[in-house]
């Protein structure tokens, strides 16, 4: 018992023991830890730019006062005197009003502080002698850390701003397309879908949303006017589309109105069908704006821009032109049946080719600028690959039996070549350009207005044209004192060459279209020489090709009708 209570003592003798001796032990640890090494200069002149990297070039090193001092290193300019203070410092305390951020940095990294009088950098560190070689790195301003907070907050805002506003926009489309049936019968506002288009004299001719069959029950509240014509299929009222969609005294615009009766629906369909077509508009298209069906009326609408000057016949009869005019009518002309023949776009983009078929100056509008839009697709043909020989046959004898081709006439088109189509309307083209040079001042005595064939009566028929056209060979009178005239010269050569009997050797509508570009200054063809034009050593392949087939164009100006050339691929 006495064993055991002595060896219980020495064992609690021994562990007060080594208690004891570890916290001396961690007190004198305390009072030997060694104390910083620091570059100390008092404030002296340096060498130091204020970029990049440089050395203090103190050559004093202190141990610092206090074991939790860090070295520190102070850059000041005050206008051309630039200084360096390199001292130890307590991270505890504030050194000139501002408190040590970055102590505990391996290296001394200058940051620039703002408000103290002059450029101010300051760094420190905890390593010894580390504010000797210093670094300078800018800091941004608060001002522009907190522009670039807001706008890393901002952008993922804008982003789905962006996305529901897009988002409303495609569904608000889709549900008026899709269920604007079902809505509640109210005046159509279309503020958001109309395009004012005016025209050169003033006179305004309005377009909602082109190319659209308006799909609404609810239909535009149009008031009609006045009859402004009449064909075979259908009435055209001038008439007032109201613009706002509340209220009278509101201003209206005007706008031309193609009524269809009930049993002309397969014409309004054909004609709404080409119209719908966003490829077909071209400035001298007519321009189209919507298509309706009235069922309470039994009718069939197509609303399109309305030109105050009327039809092309109805111009010419009451005016005489100037060549400036001839040019610009029947340039126009030229390239709006170009745009209708074309397989593409102005842009290059692939369309399908369209056929008139009724081209004459009574399916012609006249804009206040003197240019032609061509009107009335009733007829017209969509030129698709799809269609079949059969398809094509079936199209049937169509026209004004006044403008039918000689091919027409006796119904021999070639249906395997698509081009046979296009030369019917090159043909028809070609008669109203006789009508509208007919009117020309420029030919010297001009007679009152008559059309194409105008010995024949009223409405000539199918036989009837046959007997002037395909047995006599019969064309209008082309007089020898018109072409005194050098463009009126061109203008004839170009139709001769467009009636051609044959219709292969008739010129295309774009020809036409580049003839009229170029006779812009018929003086620079009166000095061309078909023999003695020369091409520059320099030219490429391409651009020989390109200038050749202007040179066949340019050659079939004078060329006697049926003498046409036709390029050809040069053999490689």
């Amino acid at each position: 018992m006495v064993l055991l209570r002595f060896s219980a003592f020495w064992c609690g003798t021994i562990l007060f023991g080594s208690v004891l001796l570890e916290q001396k032990g961690a007190s004198s640890m305390s009072m030997l830890k060694l104390r910083r090494l620091c570059k100390f200069c008092d404030v002296e002149s340096t060498s130091c730019t204020g970029t990049g990297s440089c050395m203090t070039d103190c050559g004093i090193t202190s141990i610092c006062p206090h074991p939790d001092d860090v070295c520190v290193s102070i850059w000041r300019k005050k206008v051309d005197n630039v200084t360096i203070d390199t001292i130890c410092h307590n991270p505890a305390l504030k050194l000139h009003g501002l408190m040590l951020e970055d102590y505990n940095n391996s290296k001394c990294e200058m940051r620039e502080r703002n408000g103290m009088g002059s450029q101010f950098f300051i760094c420190s560190c905890s390593e010894d002698e580390c504010n000797n070689h210093l670094f300078f790195t800018p800091c941004k301003s608060l001002y522009s850390q907190v522009v670039s907070v807001i706008l890393v907050s901002l952008v993922p805002l804008l982003v789905l701003a962006m996305l529901v506003i897009t988002s409303f926009y495609w569904y608000r489309i889709y549900h008026q397309r899709h269920t604007g049936g079902k809505r509640k019968k109210t005046p159509l506002d279309f503020s958001d879908a109309r395009a004012i288009m005016m025209d050169d004299d003033g006179s305004d001719s309005s377009s909602t949303h082109a190319n659209n069959l308006n799909h609404n029950t609810e239909l535009l509240p149009i008031e009609l006017d006045a009859q402004v014509g009449k064909g075979r299929f259908a009435e055209v009222y001038k008439a007032k589309l109201k613009q706002g969609a509340t209220g009278a005294g509101e201003p209206f615009e005007t706008v031309a109105v193609k009524i269809f009766a009930d049993e002309e629906y397969a014409s309004w369909k054909n004609e709404k069908d080409i119209f719908s077509d966003a490829d077909l508009r071209h400035e001298n298209v007519l321009h189209f704006l919507t298509a309706e069906e009235r069922k309470v009326e039994k009718q069939y609408w197509l609303i399109t821009a309305y030109h105050p000057q009327g039809n092309l016949q109805e111009y010419l009869t009451r005016h005489v032109i100037s060549w400036d005019d001839l040019w610009v009518l029947g340039g126009s002309l030229a390239r709006g049946v170009a745009h209708l023949h074309s397989d593409h776009t102005l842009c290059g983009r692939y369309k399908v080719p369209i056929v008139h078929r009724d081209i004459k100056s009574s399916n012609i509008l006249v804009k206040g600028d003197l240019t032609c839009v061509l009107c009335d697709f009733g007829l017209g043909l969509r030129l698709d690959n799809s269609l079949s020989v059969d398809e094509l046959a079936n199209s049937g004898q169509v026209g004004t039996a006044r403008y039918m081709a000689p091919e027409v006439l006796e119904s021999r088109i070639n249906l395997e070549n698509i081009e046979s189509f296009k030369q019917t309307d090159v043909y028809s083209m070609a008669l109203v350009l006789w009508e509208i040079t007919s009117r020309c001042n420029a030919i010297g005595e001009v007679k009152d207005y008559e059309p194409p064939f105008g010995k024949v009566r009223e409405h000539p028929c199918v036989e009837s044209m046959k007997d002037s056209v395909l047995r006599d060979r019969g064309r209008p009178e082309i007089p020898s004192s018109w072409i005194n005239h050098p463009g009126i010269q061109v203008v004839c050569g170009t139709i001769d060459e467009c009636w051609d009997h044959d219709p292969e050797a008739r010129l295309t509508a774009q020809c036409v279209a580049e003839r009229f570009n170029d006779m812009e200054h018929p003086d620079k063809l009166s000095g061309r020489s078909n023999s003695e034009e020369k091409i520059p050593q320099d030219i490429s392949v391409t651009e020989f090709e390109e200038i050749e087939k202007k040179e066949v164009c340019l050659r079939n100006y004078n060329a006697p009708a049926g003498e046409a050339e036709n390029y050809k691929q040069p053999s490689s």
